[in-house]
């Protein structure tokens, strides 16, 4: 049914795939071994945002800080930074600065926090953003989280993220490492013609279940046309 890519392709996808539920299982074992049974053993939800121009708070103006606020406005987040000192690896042209220390205040109207602060700094941002409902996000500080931000690869309008719930920040950089080796190069055609084809199915009502394997087909064909121009 498959080109020889594409199964090379799932081949090594479903490997990594079993790789990552085993690190999952261990690292949720690894929280039971600990004692904690509490909310931070529960799965999280991963969700992709739109932003498209929402107060986003970043509290914290050092290296750290700098690193998270290009991802943030590739977003479409209209940022705030917050620290007592900004330093130079941060585009003020790009943000909106305040100087001083943080209060509670400054998360009004705020829909997401980035907290890149010592760890006092951060509990008082979790609380002020629990108060508030906003989520945030504490750099290498998972006690003072409610959002994990993951390892991502973004190539050709598809996006992957890995996560391990902010317990091992580096494993996930290691996982996003090994599958952006997976992830062919071309992706984006990929992505292009199931653009194309979901479109086609939504017009001709294509039942769900038939979805997925025309998707397949219509896959095939990209790769069957590829190696014909090839040879």
């Amino acid at each position: 049914m498959f080109t020889p890519d594409v199964v090379e392709w799932f081949g090594g996808y479903a490997l990594a795939l079993v790789a990552g539920y085993a690190i999952g299982a261990w690292l949720l074992a690894r929280q039971h071994r600990a004692g904690d049974a509490s909310a931070d053993a529960l799965p999280r939800l991963p969700v992709f945002l739109r932003f498209d121009h929402r107060r986003v708070v970043v509290v914290g103006g050092g290296q750290v800080a700098a690193s998270k606020i290009p991802a943030l406005l590739a977003a479409g987040a209209d940022v705030t930074v917050i620290a007592p000192a900004i330093g130079g690896a941060i585009d003020r042209s790009r943000v909106r600065a305040i100087i001083g220390e943080f209060r509670p205040s400054d998360l009004d109207g705020a829909w997401f926090v980035t907290a890149a602060a010592t760890p006092e700094v951060n509990r008082a941002v979790r609380e002020a953003a629990d108060a508030r409902g906003v989520f945030v996000n504490a750099v290498d500080d998972p006690a003072n989280a409610t959002a994990y931000l993951g390892g991502t690869i973004n190539r050709g309008g598809v996006t992957v993220a890995f996560s391990t719930a902010g317990q091992a920040p580096a494993l996930a950089g290691l996982l996003r490492e090994a599958f952006d080796e997976l992830v062919p190069p071309d992706i984006g055609a990929w992505a292009e013609r199931a653009v194309a084809v979901s479109r086609a199915q939504r017009a001709d009502g294509v039942p769900m279940p038939q979805r997925r394997p025309q998707l397949l087909d219509a896959l095939n064909r990209l790769y069957a046309g590829r190696h014909q121009d090839r040879s």
